[in-house]
């Protein structure tokens, strides 16, 4: 590794090994990201050339879903689990140009993302991150900077965007969605973006959802492609708001909105959004 990079790291930042968070940020143009980063970055893209358009459209399904929440939802506080590394159209900027006011409250406990989120965020006092891993919902639910801005009484808005392919089946994301939906009030919603393997559906991407699969875990320790069967149990109990669990780009896209080409990762990173009744 350049020696310019671990001197420019910030300090409790292991440039040595990669990160999910600084991997999203690369695939998504940024520069917050180590040669090791980069490194799976790049064997990513030998699997999936149109990785960065899936980036894309994440950060486009964000903003389109926290949109939609804050506008018509009635939605004016919202806990975002995994909230990465920011970027242009952060969740407090999309829902506070709606509803200016809204309250964010930010998790994750990535060293370079709490860093830069802290800075971002040090004269808004309606923001705030919490240094928190999503396995520790609990944790997350009674820390004062979330209660601070998190009144329970009133509906919320749950967002994980691609965090839950993160969690292993042994660590039961399942579950995890379940404790941190247990104290919020009916009206609710719960955003959810998500690896996916379409199996026979599309068998020659479900092999290829297999060996990015294989590759994130030998490079990250991390990474579950689940199938739509899967995915959609994080909505039991839900109200799953039309159109469903789609591809993203899907998801009530908006006119004039750059689209994704129908290449690899098209099919293989769904979202929806459920409300809690």
């Amino acid at each position: 590794m350049p020696e310019s990079e671990r001197e420019s790291a910030p300090s409790g930042i292991d440039t040595s090994k990669p990160s999910v968070a600084r991997v999203y940020d690369y695939m998504l143009g940024g520069k917050d990201n180590y040669e090791i980063d980069r490194h799976v970055a790049t064997a990513a893209l030998q699997i999936a050339p149109d990785a960065p358009a899936a980036a894309l459209s994440n950060r486009q399904f964000l903003r389109r879903t926290v949109r939609h929440l804050a506008a018509e939802a009635g939605i004016r506080q919202f806990l975002d689990i995994g909230s990465g590394l920011p970027t242009q159209g952060n969740v407090h900027e999309v829902a506070q140009s709606v509803t200016p006011g809204a309250h964010v409250v930010y998790v994750d406990h990535d060293p370079i993302v709490l860093a830069h989120g802290r800075a971002l965020l040090a004269v808004d006092e309606t923001t705030t991150i919490v240094d928190a891993d999503a396995r520790e919902p609990d944790k997350i639910l009674s820390d004062p900077r979330t209660r601070a801005l998190i009144d329970f009484g009133e509906p919320v808005g749950l967002l994980m965007f691609g965090l839950l392919h993160h969690l292993s089946d042994e660590e039961d994301p399942a579950g995890i969605v379940a404790t941190l939906l247990a104290p919020l009030a009916p009206g609710s919603h719960v955003v959810i973006s998500h690896f996916h393997n379409p199996g026979e559906a599309h068998p020659e991407v479900s092999q290829q959802a297999f060996t990015a699969e294989k590759l994130f875990n030998e490079h990250l320790g991390t990474g579950r492609w689940r199938t739509r069967e899967e995915i959609l149990a994080y909505f039991d109990g839900l109200e799953l708001l039309e159109p469903g669990l789609v591809p993203l780009p899907e998801w009530r896209p908006e006119p004039g909105e750059q689209q994704a080409e129908l290449g690899i990762t098209y099919h293989t990173f769904t979202g929806g959004v459920g409300r809690k009744p």
